[in-house]
């Protein structure tokens, strides 16, 4: 029987987004900075000789069948031809409905994994173009670096980001992502500008006026941050976020949380932890 073999899947913060446009097809044009954390899910996989793949666990709010990482395996297994399967096992750190890129760092990492472990011998660019398919936050996990990412996701700029540790809460609600983006109120006409480095003066979410106004409880884990750094929403929320210049000082602004106010610290990496798996 094949070995079992565990690989991460770490979240995402959007260190500033964007929103510069819309296409005729709905989907919103962006500009963001994207940031890996060293805080995520893990998904670990068997090869399968029949063929068949299948997620072993259950996940609560992630039906097998709805699962982005089954979906991901099965179109890498049509897009290379193989004979082999996966079981998947994933343990799900990140909350759902976060902005966090849980699912689709967990697509990434399957792809990234299967593709290793199958000896598909894809190369990235191949597997990006996988990773499109199946959503427009997957690339810049396949991608590998920090990146600028514009259009819909698929053009990616690496960028090299100073070392950061974050404070990360969570508010106990899942943000639809559809729900922001055909929201009438949300701006759409911001204009891109030119990134060549990221500074705090940088920062900023179009999504978060939006975000706050429908789901209060983002708003007031937010207004609660911004009284110890800045802070902003990553993605469509629910998760917020601040930059602290050691894991000391973001400790101890979580320590001073209200009750039931939950989150997590993670230090900002400088590449994805499986950017070596293509190439």
């Amino acid at each position: 029987m094949s070995r079992l073999r565990r690989y991460p899947a770490p979240a995402k913060l959007n260190l500033m987004l964007r929103v510069t446009g819309r296409r005729a097809d709905g989907y919103h044009l962006l500009q963001t900075v994207i940031r890996f954390i060293d805080y995520g899910d893990m998904l670990t996989f068997r090869v399968r000789e029949d063929g068949a793949v299948t997620r072993v666990n259950e996940v609560a709010g992630v039906p097998a069948a709805d699962d982005i990482a089954v979906r991901a395996a099965r179109r890498l297994q049509q897009a290379c031809g193989t004979r082999f399967g996966a079981d998947i096992t994933l343990r799900k750190r990140l909350p759902l409905g976060g902005g966090l890129g849980g699912g689709s760092s967990d697509a990434a990492t399957t792809l990234l994994a299967l593709n290793r472990l199958w000896r598909a011998g894809l190369s990235r660019k191949r597997l990006l173009a996988l990773a499109l398919e199946l959503g427009a936050d997957v690339p810049v996990f396949v991608g590998g670096d920090n990146a600028v990412a514009e259009g819909i996701g698929e053009r990616l700029t690496p960028l090299d980001l100073p070392p950061a540790w974050y404070l990360v809460l969570t508010p106990p609600v899942q943000v639809p992502t559809a729900r922001i983006f055909t929201h009438n109120q949300l701006k759409r006409d911001s204009k891109p500008i030119k990134i060549t480095a990221f500074s705090v003066e940088l920062a900023g979410n179009d999504l978060e006026p939006v975000v706050c106004g429908e789901y209060p409880e983002v708003a007031r884990h937010l207004a609660w941050l911004r009284q110890a750094a800045p802070a902003w929403v990553t993605g469509t929320g629910a998760c917020v976020f601040a930059a602290f210049p050691t894991e000391r000082a973001a400790r101890r602004v979580l320590k001073q949380a209200p009750a039931g106010m939950r989150g997590f610290i993670a230090r900002g990496l400088a590449r994805h932890p499986l950017r070596d798996l293509a190439r």
